[in-house]
């Protein structure tokens, strides 16, 4: 091909992309995170969590240019819509009470992981915008009913809004380090975490989505990006959780100072027996304080819960895009998203006069 032309390829794993070049890739954007690392994808796929087989079936994109790449997103062709937290089960009813197929969709996220972050990896703003026209075109020439990414950074918002797509708003909560001030696992304890995190699924009557193989990928290939918190009681280990922190602290300072806003993220909890108030503090209390111990700005705390605010977590906007084939489908949707905004909005005003801090002045 000439200079000028772009190469597009389609992978079916995330083993067949270069594993440097994509990490590379991530490294030059804005809104990093370490779910969106190549270790942390090839292990969802590799373990079985996020395959064909559990209705994540790869499409990873790859655009290079010159021979380098210069663009690459994670898309997921999914048979249903469980793992992703944007709900749209109800789309998915409509269509079927229309006779019309809403599966399969395509999906750029990452499975089970509702940390917003970015989903379109580009050099360049021409690259990001290739990348999407790219996605939508193989979307419209397969028939599939919709394209969706989800938990965002801003600058995938803002193209696909301009490409046309409908934006979405829901709401996490987030605790930021804002006072001034503020300054290798054991295969045993991943042993008992995961004991631990397969029993409160199994509990809800619900199987959990990652398995222990992931969990192992996970110790062998990002360990750094780990932090795992065990409660006990009279000497016994009795809970955990585990929280995902964005860098490893290296330096003199022992920090990596090439990140500019250091952020973790409560990922994983799970008990062997019930105890008071023990989630709130294995998943708030401890992690808050070892993130002001380790000058951690951010902690993110995950999809849903206002009782978080309690907890001095609180409510942040996140956004999502979608796009639908079916015209009248979606112009249905257009309708109800904005009379959804205009709730979310009325409901993060109604949590900024409930919030445990006041401002100053």
């Amino acid at each position: 091909m000439a200079e000028g032309d772009y190469v597009i390829r389609v992978h079916s794993s995330p083993l067949d992309v270069d594993a440097n070049a994509w990490d590379a890739l991530l490294h030059a954007q804005p809104g990093a995170t370490p779910f969106m690392r190549h270790a942390y994808l090839a292990a969802l796929h590799a373990s079985g969590c996020a395959t064909a087989a559990t209705g994540w079936r790869p499409q990873f994109f790859t655009l290079e240019l010159n021979k380098q790449l210069v663009a690459a997103c994670a898309v997921y062709l999914k048979t249903h819509s469980y793992g992703e937290y944007v709900f749209d089960w109800a789309w998915a009813n409509a269509y079927a009470q229309h006779g019309l197929d809403y599966y399969p969709k395509a999906v750029i996220a990452v499975p089970f992981t509702p940390v917003p972050g970015t989903r379109l990896l580009a050099r360049t703003a021409q690259a990001r915008d290739k990348l999407l026209t790219t996605l939508l075109q193989w979307c419209q020439e397969r028939d599939l009913s919709s394209l969706h990414l989800l938990f965002e950074s801003d600058a995938d918002r803002q193209v696909c809004v301009q490409s046309g797509m409908l934006e979405r708003h829901t709401v996490q909560f987030h605790w930021r380090n804002t006072t001034p001030g503020y300054g290798d696992f054991d295969a045993f304890f991943w042993d008992f975490f995961y004991r631990c995190y397969e029993r409160t699924y199994l509990e809800h009557g619900n199987a959990p989505y990652l398995n222990r193989d992931f969990f192992a990928r996970m110790a062998d290939t990002m360990a750094q990006h780990w932090v795992l918190f065990i409660a006990e009681r009279a000497g016994q280990s009795i809970a955990s959780s585990l929280i995902a922190v964005d860098a490893h602290q290296t330096g003199a300072n022992g920090r990596n100072d090439t990140i500019s806003e250091h952020v973790a993220y409560g990922r994983y909890w799970g008990a062997l027996e019930r105890v008071d108030c023990l989630h709130f503090e294995a998943c708030y209390y401890q992690p808050l304080q070892w993130c002001i111990a380790n000058g951690y700005q951010r902690f993110e705390g995950g999809a849903q819960g206002e009782h978080k605010m309690a907890r001095a977590l609180l409510p942040v906007k996140t956004t999502s895009t979608h796009w639908l084939a079916h015209p009248a489908f979606a112009d249905a949707v257009e309708q109800f998203l904005a009379q959804e905004k205009e709730g979310v909005n009325n409901y993060l005003r109604q949590l900024g006069d409930r919030s445990p801090f006041r401002n100053q002045g």
